[in-house]
C-alpha cells in the first residue's frame, strides 16, 4: 500500500476539479493505496495539504488543466496530468504515478562522474552555496563533479558537451527552471538549493539513490524528438491561455449579471446619464467596470502563468492597452503571451552584479517588460490585431442562414466531443473571449450545447432503462442537475464506459441545439449557470426560443442513445456467443 497526495485544478474550478478529485480518490481505494487530493477550486483551496501530509507522500500528482504550484513538493517524485485522464482513468494515472518512485538499491556506488547545475530566482547567493554544498558533498564521497552556476551573471563553469557525455549522474538543485534537453537519457536528479546547502553529502547519497533517466535516448529518432517538443510546447500555451481565462471568468459573471441586472431595474436605457444616480444605472456601472477589467486579468495572468509575478504588470498594462486600442481579447491574449515571454527572456538573459540582483524582479523586468509590451502594442501588434477583432466582430454579428448554422454546429461539437477537454475549452474560451466585444451569440450556443449532453443522458436512462446498468440509472438525476446547471461533465462517466456510441449521440445533440440557439439569433451575456440564470431579465435574449434549442438537442441525443446503445440484455447474449 503506498501513500499518495494529489492537487487537482481547471480553469473554472468547478466540475473538472472535484471529478479528478473523485476519480483519483475512487481508483486509490480500489487499488489499495492512501490518497489525500487537494481541490483548487473557484471556491477557494479545499482538503489543503499539510506539510506533514506531503512529507509522509511517496509520491504527489498533479492532474490540472492550469498553472499549479508544485515549489513545495520540492524533493518529491511529481507526476503531472491533466484533469481528463483522472476522471477517465484513475487506476492508470496512479500506476503511472506509483511509476516514478524510485526502486531502492543496495548499496551507494564510489568513484561517479556528476555533473551538477545549481540556480535561483535571483541568481545570487544561493546559487553559488549550492555548488559549493555539491562539490563538498560529492568529493567527501570521493565522487568527481563540475557544477554550473546559472547566476544573475549568466553561467560559469559551464558544461561542456563531453563532460555531460562522460557523466554517471546529473543533480539540478534550482528554484527556478532549468533546461534539461541536453540531459537526454542520462540519469538526473532534481531538488532545491536549500537541500544542497544545508546538506549537499546527503543530497548527493539521495541522488545516486533515487536519480531516473530523463527524456529520451540521445540516438534516438530525431523526428519523434521534435514531435514530442512540439507537443509539449502546444500543451505549456494551452495551460497558459487556461490560466488566464481561469482568473477571467468571475469577472465576466459578476460584471454580466450586474449589467442583466441593471436593465431589469431600469430598462434597456438605463445607461442614459438622464437616469444617473438610479439604482439601475448605478448597478450598470459597476457591471461595465468589472467588464473593463476582462482583458487586462486574461492578459496578465497569462503572463504570470509564463513569467511569474514578474509578468503581471507587463501583461494587464499591455491587456489595457488592447481594451484601449480596440483590440479586444485577440489583443489581450496576445499581449499576455508577448508579455510572458519577454520578462521570462529578460530575467534569463540580464546580468547584473549581486548588489543590484534584488532589484531585478520588482523594477527592472516590470518596467523594460512593460515598455517593450506597450511599445509594440502601439506601433505593431495593436492595429492588425484590431482590424483582425473588428472583421471577426462584423462577421459574427451578421452571421445569417447557412454560416450561423455552420458556426452553431461546430461550436455545439466541440461543445460535445470531449466534454470539458481542450476542444470543448477552446470553444468556451472563444464565446467567452467575445463577451468582451459585446458579440453574444457564441456564449448561447455554448451553452446550450453544454447543457444537452447530460440532459439527453438523464432522459435516456428514464426512456431507455434497459440501455443503462442500475448504476447508470440511479445517476440519472444527479446528471440531469449537473446538465441544468451547465456542467457538461456529466455526461463523461456514460461516455467513457460506450465511448464509440455515446459521444456521436451527445455530439449530435449538442450540434442541433448549437445551431438552433444561432438560427434564433439567441444572446447570452453571462457565461455561466444554466436555467438557473435564464430567470434573470436581459440575461439572454430569445427565451422562448432558447429553450426550444435546448430541449430540441436534449431530445436529439436522446435519440442517438436509443439507436446507437444496444440494449444490456443482447449485448450479453453477444459476449456468451463469442465466448
Amino acid at each position: 500500500m503506498a501513500r499518495l497526495v494529489a492537487v487537482t485544478a481547471c480553469p473554472t474550478g468547478i466540475a473538472h476539479t472535484l471529478m479528478a478529485a473523485e476519480g483519483l480518490e475512487q481508483a486509490a481505494k480500489t487499488l489499495g493505496h492512501e490518497i489525500q487530493v487537494e481541490t483548487q477550486g473557484s471556491a477557494g483551496t479545499r482538503n489543503t495539504l499539510s506539510d506533514t501530509d506531503i512529507a509522509a507522500a511517496e509520491v504527489v500528482i498533479i492532474a490540472a488543466d492550469t498553472r499549479v504550484d508544485t515549489a513545495r513538493f520540492v524533493d518529491k517524485p511529481l507526476y503531472e496530468t491533466a484533469t481528463e485522464p483522472a476522471i477517465r482513468t484513475g487506476a492508470a494515472v496512479i500506476a503511472a504515478a506509483l511509476a516514478c518512485i524510485p526502486a531502492p538499491v543496495a548499496s551507494i556506488a564510489a568513484g561517479l562522474r556528476i555533473v551538477g547545475i545549481t540556480s535561483c530566482p535571483t541568481g545570487i547567493a544561493h546559487t553559488f552555496m549550492a555548488a559549493e554544498g555539491l562539490e563538498q558533498g560529492a568529493k567527501s564521497q570521493g565522487h568527481a563533479i563540475k557544477v554550473e552556476t546559472q547566476g544573475s551573471v549568466g553561467a560559469k563553469n559551464t558544461l561542456t558537451a563531453a563532460d555531460i557525455a562522460a557523466a554517471d549522474l546529473v543533480i539540478i538543485a534550482a528554484d527556478t527552471q532549468v533546461d534539461k534537453t541536453r540531459f537526454a537519457g542520462k540519469r538526473l536528479y532534481e531538488a532545491s538549493t536549500k537541500a544542497a546547502i544545508h546538506d549537499g553529502a546527503a543530497l548527493v547519497r539521495t541522488a545516486i539513490t533515487d536519480a531516473k533517466v530523463t527524456g529520451a535516448a540521445p540516438s534516438a529518432d530525431p523526428g519523434q524528438q521534435a514531435k514530442a517538443q512540439q507537443a509539449t510546447g502546444r500543451t505549456s500555451a494551452y495551460k497558459h491561455l487556461m490560466t488566464g481565462v481561469s482568473y477571467m471568468i468571475p469577472f465576466v459573471v459578476a460584471g454580466g449579471l450586474l449589467i442583466a441586472l441593471s436593465f431589469a431595474i431600469g430598462g434597456i436605457n438605463v445607461f442614459e446619464d438622464v437616469n444617473k444616480g438610479t439604482l439601475g444605472w448605478t448597478l450598470n456601472q459597476i457591471g461595465k467596470s468589472g467588464f473593463t477589467l476582462l482583458v487586462p486579468i486574461l492578459a496578465g495572468f497569462i503572463a504570470y502563468s509564463i513569467a511569474d509575478r514578474p509578468g503581471i504588470a507587463p501583461g494587464m498594462i499591455g491587456g489595457m492597452i488592447a481594451s484601449t486600442i480596440g483590440s479586444g481579447f485577440l489583443g489581450g491574449i496576445t499581449a499576455g503571451f508577448i508579455a510572458g515571454y519577454t520578462v521570462k527572456f529578460l530575467s534569463d538573459h540580464i546580468p547584473l552584479p549581486r548588489t543590484l540582483a534584488g532589484l531585478k524582479p520588482v523594477l527592472i523586468l516590470p518596467l523594460l517588460g512593460t515598455v517593450i509590451v506597450g511599445l509594440l502594442m502601439y506601433y505593431v501588434v495593436g492595429e492588425p490585431v484590431a482590424g483582425a477583432l473588428a472583421m471577426i466582430t462584423t462577421w459574427l454579428k451578421g452571421l445569417q442562414g447557412s454560416n450561423a448554422i455552420f458556426l452553431g454546429l461546430l461550436l455545439g461539437s466541440m461543445m460535445a466531443f470531449d466534454m470539458g477537454g481542450p476542444l470543448n475549452k477552446a470553444a468556451y474560451a472563444f464565446a467567452l473571449g467575445l463577451i468582451t466585444s459585446q458579440v453574444y451569440a457564441p456564449m448561447a450556443a455554448v451553452m446550450a450545447a453544454g447543457m444537452t449532453p447530460p440532459l439527453g443522458l438523464a432522459l435516456a436512462t428514464v426512456l431507455f432503462r434497459n440501455r443503462f446498468s442500475l448504476d447508470e440509472r440511479e445517476a440519472g438525476g444527479a446528471t440531469a442537475v449537473l446538465g441544468l446547471s451547465f456542467i457538461t461533465e456529466g455526461a463523461i462517466p456514460y461516455a467513457a464506459k460506450d465511448p464509440l456510441r455515446v459521444i456521436p449521440a451527445l455530439m449530435a445533440g449538442s450540434a442541433v441545439a448549437g445551431a438552433m440557439s444561432m438560427v434564433f439569433g439567441c444572446e447570452l451575456r453571462v457565461p455561466h449557470g444554466g436555467v438557473f440564470v435564464l430567470p434573470i431579465p436581459n440575461a439572454v435574449t430569445q427565451l422562448g426560443p432558447y429553450l426550444i434549442a435546448i430541449v430540441a438537442g436534449t431530445l436529439v441525443t436522446t435519440t442517438a442513445l436509443f439507436f446507437l446503445k444496444r440494449p444490456l440484455e443482447i449485448k450479453a447474449t453477444l459476449k456468451a456467443n463469442a465466448s
